[in-house]
């Protein structure tokens, strides 16, 4: 398919679109999202060795409950309208993947309440979730059976 080439009146619209257009801070872009995607991340492993030290979990186990505080933060930012304001000021920092997730799901549920809970809520937040845990699981499946061709051929 060719593509329509561009009139003057485009052309020139285009080339002064292009000078107003604001200039990304990529940097502070980039540092902002570094700091706060990595605090999300000192965070966990801190409610991670809380629960090794004072709640006797074996260090392969601790990580649960540490995502589920997560989840239940993120999601109750979320509802507060806090996280939209974390996030916009931290940009792709927030967006480290439980929280990021989290969010989306509550966001999904929030925006959709009006319609009810089964049609409104629950269908507009597995909208968002299903194909994540569609992906999740194929992807799992997939690495599974990569995993027992290798052990059948003597790995």
């Amino acid at each position: 398919m060719a593509k329509k080439k561009a009139t003057p009146m485009q052309k020139d619209y285009q080339s002064r679109a292009k000078k107003l257009e604001p200039k990304r801070k990529v940097g502070t872009n980039v540092l902002r999202a570094f700091l706060v995607g990595g605090s999300i991340c000192i965070f966990a492993q801190f409610l991670q060795n809380i629960f090794i030290k004072y709640f006797d979990f074996e260090k392969s186990d601790a990580g649960n409950p540490a995502t589920a505080v997560l989840i239940f933060i993120s999601t109750l930012l979320t509802g507060l309208g806090i996280f939209d304001h974390i996030s916009q000021w931290a940009g792709a920092g927030t967006a480290v993947p439980i929280t990021g997730f989290a969010n989306s799901i509550a966001s999904a549920a929030i925006e959709h309440r009006s319609e009810g809970y089964v049609l409104g809520v629950g269908g507009n937040m597995f909208k968002i979730a299903g194909p994540v845990i569609v992906f999740g699981t194929f992807s799992a499946f997939v690495v599974a059976i990569i995993k027992l061709i290798f052990q059948a051929l003597g790995g």
